[in-house]
């Protein structure tokens, strides 16, 4: 049974930082997609980072490309999203999630990610 617990939020002034971590338990293999997703109130959900944890391939969403970084424990399993620079319009719920299956390539923020945390709320006050 996969589960992913985040943690790591909180609130922030303008232009500081945040790091978050998601504890990923469940997955009996390697070379899977996990990777970070938001959602701000009265906006879809939308794909920050995501990695292939094997091959340690990232794809980064351009509005955060600079600021944030996705990096990996995986002696914790344990996966992070360090966030600098933080302005107003990052305010939003952000969720860890991961993808079933191996994949021999980079990962998408577009596909479908059927394993989701719990959240946990990031605001940036101005």
């Amino acid at each position: 049974q996969v589960q992913l617990v985040e943690s790591g939020g909180g609130s922030v002034q303008a232009g500081g930082s945040l790091r978050l971590s998601c504890a990923a338990s469940g997955f009996t293999y390697r070379n899977y997609c996990m990777g970070w997703f938001r959602q701000a109130p009265g906006k879809e959900r939308e794909g920050v980072a995501v990695v292939n944890n094997g091959l340690l391939r990232t794809s980064i969403d351009d509005s955060v490309k600079g600021r944030f970084t996705i990096s990996q424990d995986s002696a914790k399993n344990t996966l992070y999203l360090q966030m600098n620079s933080l302005k107003p319009e990052d305010t939003a719920m952000y969720y860890c999630a991961a993808k079933d299956g191996r994949v021999y390539g980079s990962c998408s923020l577009r596909w479908e990610y059927n394993f989701w945390g719990q959240g946990t709320q990031v605001t940036v006050s101005s």
